[in-house]
């Protein structure tokens, strides 16, 4: 069953045209289903009060589509944020007559001037979306891949099952009965079942959006944004230091005693500026952050950092996380 995950960003509502509701709070899920091919839409739904349902949106996405119904400094932040996330791949719905020539300016020197534009029919984006859905692989490759993360969005329990999480297979794959750590902390816990949109399967692979039923743990043990891995080159760290990239709208250097967010996956914590290098250059410095708690993270992989003082922008950058 291979499952693709979108993000709809810019139109509030716009995804419920697209799939069925299913789990809502700050982020909504909308599910769409044909044949064995899967999409899970995510919507920020408490989008722009908060910055970070964006960030959770954006950062679980394969493919994000972006309804412009007008351009302001929301959709700015957007595109901003689906750069610095690496969302490489999208469609952009125009509307209230706006033209592509009126948002160039806007996606120029972003990963968004690449997106493709396509017709405000949620139909026809549902269909393409799911023949995209067709295309990605679900089988796991034991030979590529012998380990994986989930990070977890949602957790409760279930009468019957005991406890249970939602979230997405950031990397690798998934076993039922694999022995797996809860990041961070490193508790032991053992995956009881894995349903993939209420069909119950063996196996996950990256990209599917699972329910995972776990034994040796409650609900009072977890919490969003913790990290299910039986990766043993995951890191966690309670302080960074690594270059950071600062966008070209943001307009002053960073300094020490700045609190910031760092982002990555479903994980968005606070984090004090110690250091500040910029050797000349002030929007590649090296970085030392103290983090308010541990960050979870493959090394080589790279974090979005922003600024929630920030006003109509948030999003500063991004930080390599060695």
């Amino acid at each position: 069953m291979p499952n693709l995950n979108v993000a709809i960003i810019g139109s509030p509502d716009y995804a419920k045209n697209l799939g069925k509701k299913s789990t809502a709070s700050d982020i909504t899920f909308f599910d769409q289903k044909k044949g064995e091919a899967t999409v899970t839409f995510v919507e920020p739904t408490m989008y722009p009060d908060r910055l970070a349902p964006l960030f959770y949106s954006v950062s679980m996405a394969d493919i994000a589509v972006v309804v412009v119904d007008q351009v302001t400094p929301t959709l700015g932040e957007s595109i901003l944020m689906l750069d610095s996330v690496g969302v490489r791949r999208g469609y952009i719905v125009l509307r209230n007559y706006l033209t592509k020539d009126q948002l160039a300016p806007f996606l120029k020197g972003t990963l968004l001037e690449h997106y493709e534009f396509i017709e405000d029919d949620p139909v026809k984006l549902r269909e393409v979306l799911l023949a995209e859905a067709e295309k990605v692989g679900d089988e796991p490759d034991v030979k590529t891949a012998s380990s994986g993360s989930v990070p977890i969005d949602h957790h409760f329990d279930v009468k019957g099952v005991g406890t249970v999480i939602l979230g997405w297979v950031a990397e690798g794959f998934v076993r039922k009965h694999d022995d797996v750590r809860l990041l961070p902390g490193g508790k032991p816990v053992q995956i009881r079942s894995i349903q993939k949109h209420d069909d119950d399967f063996d196996w996950a692979v990256k990209g599917d959006r699972v329910g995972i039923a776990l034994k040796g743990i409650t609900i009072d043990d977890l919490d969003r944004g913790m990290i299910l891995t039986n990766n043993k080159s995951i890191k966690t760290a309670s302080a960074l230091t690594g270059k950071a990239r600062i966008i070209k709208y943001w307009l002053n250097p960073l300094t020490p005693g700045m609190v910031l967010h760092v982002g990555h996956w479903m994980q968005l914590v606070p984090a004090r500026v110690d250091t500040v290098n910029a050797e000349g250059d002030w929007r590649t410095p090296s970085l030392t952050l103290a983090l308010q708690k541990e960050l979870v993270y493959i090394p080589g992989s790279r974090a979005v950092i922003t600024y929630l003082e920030g006003g109509k922008l948030r999003v500063i950058g991004t930080v390599e996380l060695g």
